[in-house]
């Protein structure tokens, strides 16, 4: 699939690289830019499409998320990943082993929610503003794995214009990052569906944790439908990881695929 980096700016004013593009100064991130991989459909199939936001696992937008944007951009949307540690490092790329789990930790433990709100509706408003017009007019919804599943309930609680959030796996969703409530306690503010897909296996979210989650969702009326694979634990879907299910993997992703042409349609 057609593929690009592109560079979101959060200051105000404008920017060598970017000129004309003007974003709120008052941003946490003032003065940074956050890198975001962009997949599409090929033009053969039309200049104008719905949009998945796709957020990464605690390794960044490394090779394997760039892959997970492709097979979405094949299925007919434009795939769009936030490089969430860019206020700690522009866009690192962490690897499984051992080795990287200072790094893993580090930028894991400087998340904080209200920072994490403000970059998915900055990525929220440059799908709707002239710098990307494929996607201008088309509805949103967004997908996040491991952490990013915990970031894509967040951001169905705290930020306006999506239509449908995917969950994979989302572990930490009964507690907060920083100060403010856990997301799960933010459940009564989702107005669009959510799907989960859930290894039976799992620690973080463990089944009394999904258990927990699906009962504040109809507690608070959202429509939701999940998922769990008994024979499989956290990272099911990663292809890179000792974790991985194939089966797991191939029915969630056409579970999601379905769900997302639901709802974006």
């Amino acid at each position: 699939m057609p593929s690009l980096w592109e560079h979101l700016r959060f200051a105000g004013g404008e920017g060598e690289d970017h000129p004309g593009q003007s974003y709120d100064a008052n941003m946490g991130a003032e003065s940074q830019d956050m890198a975001m991989y962009v997949s599409h459909p090929l033009p053969s199939a039309g200049n104008s499409w719905p949009t998945i936001i796709v957020i990464q696992e605690a390794f960044g937008v490394n090779r394997h998320i760039e892959r997970v944007c492709d097979k979405f951009a094949a299925e007919g949307f434009v795939a769009v990943a936030p490089a969430m540690f860019h206020r700690e490092h522009p866009n690192p790329k962490l690897g499984y082993g051992d080795e990287d789990v200072p790094a893993r930790t580090r930028y894991m433990e400087a998340l904080r929610d209200d920072e994490i709100v403000e970059d998915i509706n900055e990525v929220i408003k440059w799908t709707q503003s002239e710098q990307f017009r494929r996607t201008n007019g088309n509805k949103i919804g967004i997908v996040g794995y491991c952490v990013g599943g915990r970031i894509a309930y967040l951001a169905a609680t705290s930020c306006e214009g999506l239509s449908g959030a995917a969950v994979y796996y989302g572990g930490r969703i009964l507690i907060p990052f920083g100060d403010g409530s856990a997301p799960i306690d933010l459940t009564g503010n989702i107005s669009c569906p959510v799907l989960g897909n859930f290894g039976g296996q799992d620690e973080n979210p463990s089944p009394a944790d999904v258990d927990a989650i699906a009962a504040a969702l109809s507690s608070a009326g959202v429509a939701h439908d999940f998922k769990s694979y008994p024979d499989a634990g956290h990272g099911f879907n990663c292809d890179e990881r000792g974790s991985y299910n194939q089966a797991a993997a191939d029915d969630a992703f056409a579970r999601t695929v379905a769900f997302f042409k639901e709802n974006l349609a």
